[in-house]
């Protein structure tokens, strides 16, 4: 009787599960890359985990780690060459659960609340986002037009992006940041289900900051960042700021003109 596989350890699914070629000819065939391949191409080729780092990192034998990283590398090739489509799909592979026999990833936000101290300080990846708008930290969550993405590596800002919300809500922007495997955020005020939604993608949250989201985060690097864990989105200020009707926010249908002299 055959020994039964062992699954590998998958911290992230990807977000992009096919590749088609744009080409004049007619689109055909494709090749199949297992979610435990991509896993290897992500740890070894863009997270430049070493091989033995890598069967750590998945739980299984370096012996085994190559063979899949063999297997991975053929198909890409066949598919750079042949000019076939590749879909990402399939294999023999479980979720990570966030344990710390799974070691630490930046792709996988499950380990934030109990690793994020020795993140920020230490010699792990890290993913930072903050509510952003031109260079300062954007005060209402669910209203925030951008994200400011920061990675972190050995407790220093290596690279950063920001990418645009197109006007997601507040539910949506909690499963953006969960897309983009954003460990932490920075913001000012935030409501209730959308700190729900945080903590239940794994993200920590550092609320109620103002001022330049580049010099939030480096303090947050620094493990010197004021924030207020009680942080709360003030809805009604906030609408009576932009001159919207009371009737928005459940003082009725008259204007706020009635009783804030605006």
């Amino acid at each position: 009787m055959s020994r039964p596989r062992k699954c590998r350890l998958v911290c992230a699914l990807p977000s992009t599960r096919e590749f088609i070629p744009h080409c004049d000819q007619a689109f055909a065939d494709s090749v199949t890359l297992s979610i435990d391949e991509y896993e290897t191409i992500r740890l070894i080729d863009f997270e430049d985990y070493s091989q033995e780092q890598c069967s750590r990192q998945m739980g299984v034998a370096r012996t085994t780690v190559q063979q899949i990283y063999a297997s991975a590398r053929k198909k890409l090739a066949e598919a750079l060459v042949e000019g076939c489509g590749i879909t990402i799909e399939g294999g023999d592979y479980q979720l990570c659960d966030g344990s710390p026999s799974h070691g630490k990833c930046s792709h996988c936000p499950r380990h934030t609340q109990h690793h994020q101290t020795n993140d920020l300080q230490g010699g792990n990846h890290m993913r930072i986002a903050v509510t952003y708008e031109n260079g300062l930290i954007f005060q209402h969550f669910g209203h925030t037009g951008a994200f400011k993405i920061y990675d972190i590596e050995d407790g220093k800002i290596a690279r950063s992006m920001i990418v645009n919300t197109q006007g997601s809500g507040h539910g949506a922007l909690a499963g953006m940041l969960a897309q983009l495997q954003v460990n932490a955020l920075i913001c000012g005020g935030i409501g209730g289900g959308a700190q729900t939604a945080l903590s239940q993608a794994g993200i920590k949250l550092y609320g109620g900051v103002k001022g330049s989201a580049d010099l939030a985060v480096a303090a947050l690097i620094n493990n010197r960042l004021n924030y207020d864990p009680n942080a709360k989105c003030d809805h009604h200020d906030h609408h009576h700021d932009e001159g919207h009707t009371c009737g928005d926010h459940g003082c009725g249908s008259h204007t706020c003109g009635d009783h804030c002299g605006k």
